[in-house]
This record gives C-alpha cells, structure tokens and sequence, in this order.
C-alpha cells in the first residue's frame, strides 16, 4: 500500500519546501499556502489549505491510554498525525491496529522507518517535522521503498489460444520500468497475471520501458491504493501498481493510454484449485513473468509453463475489495 509522505514547514523555509516538491512529497503543512504553490503544484494542508487542519486532518500528542483514544476517535473524522514525546513508548501499534487513518509525525529517518513498519502494515503515512533537505530527502526515499509487497503465486498454463479481434488498452506511465517489473492484471476480481513492461529488445520494435500491453479494455488492472479499475477506465493522472517478479511493489503514474484494436489471445491458467483466464494482444512484445523470474511472450507460451500472478478473495464493487458471494467466468 502507498505510504504518504508530509512535510510540516509551518516555520517556512524556501530550500525545505524545494526539497520537499522535487523529493515526491504528498503535501506540504504550511501557514502560507500561496509561498508554496509558487513553488510547484503540491497538496497544502493548514488553515486554508487543500485539507483543512481541524477539519480532514488533526493533530494530538499520545501521552495516555485517554489521549489514545481520541486519535481513534478522531480517525474516523479524519486523518490524524500522532506525535510523542518519546516513540519507545508510544503504543503506535493499538493506533495502527484500530485504523487506517494514522500519520506518525517524525524528526527523523530513525523513527519514520519505525513508525512504517509497526505491524508490518505500517501507518498510513509520515509527517516529517524537519526543514533539512537531506533528511527530506532520505525520509522520502524510505517512504517510496516501503511501499509494500504483494504475495505471488505460481499458475500453470493449461491453454493458449486465438480470441479474434478487440480492443487491447497499452498503459504509457511517466516512470521506466525494469526487468521483471509489470502491472497486475486480471479477467476476473480474483486472479491476476503479472503482465510484464515492454523493457527488453526484441527485433520488431525498440523497448518502451515505460509501457505496459496490459490486455483487453473489459481486464482489471490492479491499482496503487490495491483497488481496481478497468483497463478501459484507466487515464492520465491515475496512479497504477507496479510489481516485480519478487513481489516488490510500487506505484507509477499514468501519462497516456493507447486503445487500439487488435488480434487478441485467451490464456487460461490454474493454481491450487483457483482458475484464471486473461485476454492479451497476440504478439511477441507482450510477455508475461516465468515461475524462474524470466519474461516470456505469450506466443511462445504453451500448456504446462508456469507464470506468475495473483489471488485475491472476494469481489470487487466499484473497485473495492468487497466479502460476499460472486461468481465471474
């Protein structure tokens, strides 16, 4: 899951705030939301702010079980940033446990790498209250690391075969990808493939590192908050989940789509009792991940050959992971 990453710069300073935006910074806590925004285009969170401190986002120091409670409480209002006096004491975990909602505020790399991984999970996000820009930008790059991991099963190919013609969705994203990197895609709401980005060199066209051939416009694309959207649905500006053939994950955001119709295949996979079925263009470009991490096209793909994907439980409604009995085939 994505971990946000604040800055509180309430005490303004311009090389902070810099920092901060060309660091990846989520928002930014400030007195002066027009300083900012001269700066570079970044979510404010204050008075007048983008979110309104008091309002979507509050603030309290946990100094007892009293004072614990109500950031529980105040979590389903909004987000809350938690601070203490001294982070050895701080029952982080109780917060974490009862809510999605809770934001550490931190001096340090030290105590964000804590607070990001108290049971597993993590909290929601980091409130760094610091102006210098190396810890800026150290607690950044540990943010973005922790951005989570996916478990991945192992399917065994049981049929490849033509699927006519349709319409295929290529996700363009503004960041380069590597070997053994691609996106989750999946017919159904409970099984994905991991379809692999067009990084390596074949002799037909040049490596787009950046694109994902991720499938028919009906498919499922797996998210960076882990809902998900149809292909057909996804646009500039949208947020999708990259994984890697470890199950690594991060997230890239989205510059263009590119629908275009073309001849299409239909796999059909099986791991454990769970069936899986996805709809690709048929061509030597799009390739999916082999059990040994190792890319393979789907026209070289034959019954037996074991790939990489995901299960999921449950259905989706409007993208959110939902208990309740369905069926898709």
């Amino acid at each position: 899951m994505k971990k946000e990453f604040w800055v509180d710069l309430r005490d303004y300073d311009k090389d902070a705030a810099t920092t901060a935006i060309e660091s990846g910074a989520d928002a930014i806590i400030t007195d002066d939301g027009e300083k900012i925004r001269k700066l570079g285009r970044i979510k404010t969170i204050g008075k007048n702010g983008d979110l309104i401190i008091g309002k979507d986002v509050f603030e309290i120091e946990i100094k007892d079980k009293k004072s614990e409670d109500s950031a529980v409480s105040l979590s389903k209002k909004g987000y809350v940033i938690v601070t203490t006096t001294d982070w050895t004491v701080i029952p982080l975990e109780n917060l974490v446990a009862q809510s999605d909602r809770i934001i550490a505020g931190v001096e340090n790399e030290k105590e964000a790498a804590m607070a990001l991984g108290v049971l597993e999970k993590g909290v929601f996000g980091i409130v760094l209250k610091s102006k210098d820009p190396k810890e800026i930008k150290a607690v950044s790059k540990l943010v973005k690391e922790t951005s989570g991991e996916m478990e991945l099963s192992v399917f065994t190919i049981k049929s490849v075969s033509p699927a006519g013609m349709g319409d295929r969705v290529c996700v363009d994203t503004c960041s380069l990808m590597h070997d053994g990197e691609g996106m989750v895609i999946g017919n159904t709401s409970s099984s994905f493939l991991l379809v692999h980005a067009e990084t390596l060199e074949n002799p037909y066209v040049a490596p787009r590192p950046f694109r994902v051939n991720a499938g028919a416009v009906h498919a499922y694309a797996m998210m960076a908050d882990r809902k998900t959207s149809y292909l057909s649905e996804i646009k500039s500006g949208d947020r999708v989940l990259i994984a890697d053939a470890d199950g690594k994950t991060t997230e890239a955001t989205v510059g263009r789509v590119k629908i275009e119709r073309r001849p299409l295949l239909l796999i059909e996979a099986e791991s454990n009792g769970n069936t899986l079925s996805l709809v690709l263009q048929n061509a030597e470009t799009i390739r999916l991940v082999k059990e040994d991490k190792k890319a393979v096209s789907v026209v070289d793909l034959k019954p037996g050959d074991k790939v990489l994907g995901r299960i999921e439980s449950g259905g989706r409604h409007f993208g959110h992971a939902i208990k309740e009995t369905i069926l898709e085939k």
